[in-house]
């Protein structure tokens, strides 16, 4: 196997994880303010009856808005030129129109600081969907807004025009500043696993080319000899037929050895390996949505023999298997380490709901005996939804029984 940098974990894996926290902090954040203060706000006994009905309908269209338009923009993806079904002109019409009708009411009602809160939701949502350089415009236009007609009011009434003008204007700021932060946040991550997975594709190109080059040079040279000797072979076939006899045995040695060189080829670039079939676990698990925590020690996987990663990436890739086909997982964890000579595999998770079919091809059962072939031993438990599945092997000793298949 070749000295190759082992990634700790794909990093989609963590983005499930990462997705759900920010989506629940945006959202949750937002909603539960705007039905905590403006919804208490229209609950007072003093509010008329036909303000606290508009309001009533405002309200829940900001709330549902905001909400959609925040997850539809956790889904679209931060590159540039990467299809992303547009922007939701409908959805942003109705929820500022909304936010409007809710700031008014509050305005008129004399909350001279908590009325920009619909106003300065919307508008943040809006400017997660404009390209970096004009969100700040419409945060800056929208701060300066929010502070005139508050004054403006609070002068006519006689109220403090200075906290009736700065509140609402900081009020936009925070929520801005809150909202595209966290956006922020969420594009870098996703522009990183992309430029992550790109690096996966060049990195898989780059080995097609290895085993291209490795392929030409084989066949290339064999090929070259085999012709020379062919055709010398045919010009001495009557003038000496013993050594034209000899130069074809050469052929047929050559193409003997051509082929044994390209099984080789062949059956190193199919070879299984525990480090790639670790991060391929990670990137199928996390595109089932279930969150694959990995942790795995580098200088382990680098330590195993050809045959020991082989075995133990065969018992990743059945286990990752097992997974997917006999569980309703949301949660998994790859650990790997090395420990008192051996080298130890755990893959576990929840939400299992029958214990995997270990007896035919290679599920457990058959690698289990593979393992104890090569000194080192496969168990697997199953209690209540968990699931787990735990190989050692000797490091340093080389493995039986790995041939690969």
């Amino acid at each position: 196997m070749r000295d190759e940098p082992v990634p700790a974990a794909d990093p989609r894996a963590g983005l499930t994880s990462l997705r759900r926290y920010t989506w629940w902090t945006l959202v949750g954040t937002t909603e539960f303010f705007l039905i905590l203060l403006v919804g208490r706000w229209l609950l007072r006994p003093d509010v008329p009856v036909a303000v606290r009905a508009c309001g009533g309908v405002a309200l829940p269209v900001v709330v549902v808005v905001s909400a959609v338009l925040l997850t539809r923009r956790l889904d679209r993806p931060p590159i540039p030129g990467a299809q992303d079904g547009g922007t939701p002109v409908g959805w942003l019409a109705a929820g500022c129109g909304a936010a409007v009708l809710l700031g008014a009411i509050l305005l008129a009602g004399g909350e001279f600081g908590l009325w920009a809160l619909a106003p300065a939701t919307m508008a943040s949502v809006t400017a997660t969907f404009l390209p970096a350089g004009r969100r700040w415009w419409l945060i800056a236009v929208a701060a300066a807004g929010a502070a005139l007609p508050g004054g403006v009011t609070s002068a006519l009434s006689g109220g403090d025009v200075l906290y009736a003008a700065a509140f609402p204007a900081g009020l936009v700021a925070f929520v801005a500043w809150l909202t595209l932060g966290m956006m922020w946040s969420w594009d870098v991550t996703e522009r990183l696993n992309e430029a992550r997975r790109l690096s996966a594709e060049l990195a898989v190109k780059d080995e097609r080319l290895r085993f291209a080059a490795d392929l030409h040079d084989i066949q290339g040279h064999h090929l070259q000899v085999i012709a020379l000797k062919s055709e010398l072979a045919a010009r001495l076939a009557q003038a000496d037929p013993a050594r034209a006899a000899a130069e074809m045995e050469e052929v047929r040695r050559l193409a003997a050895d051509a082929l044994r060189d390209t099984r080789a080829v062949v059956q190193g670039y199919r070879r299984t390996s525990l480090d790639s079939e670790i991060v391929n676990a990670t990137r199928v698990l996390a595109a089932a949505g279930i969150d694959a925590s990995t942790q795995v020690e580098p200088a382990g996987v680098r330590a195993l023999p050809d045959g020991g990663g082989h075995l133990l990436g065969l018992v990743m890739r059945e286990a990752t298997t097992n997974v997917l086909r006999h569980s309703h997982a949301r949660h998994a964890e790859v650990d790997f380490r090395v420990s008192d000579g051996f080298a130890r595999l755990r893959v576990g998770n929840d939400g299992a709901d029958a214990t995997p079919d270990t007896g035919t091809g290679t599920g457990l059962r058959t690698l289990a005996e593979r393992l104890r072939a090569a000194g080192g031993g496969l168990t697997w438990e199953h209690e209540d939804d968990r699931f787990v599945v735990a190989a050692r092997l000797p490091v340093g000793a080389p493995a039986a029984g790995t041939e690969a298949r």
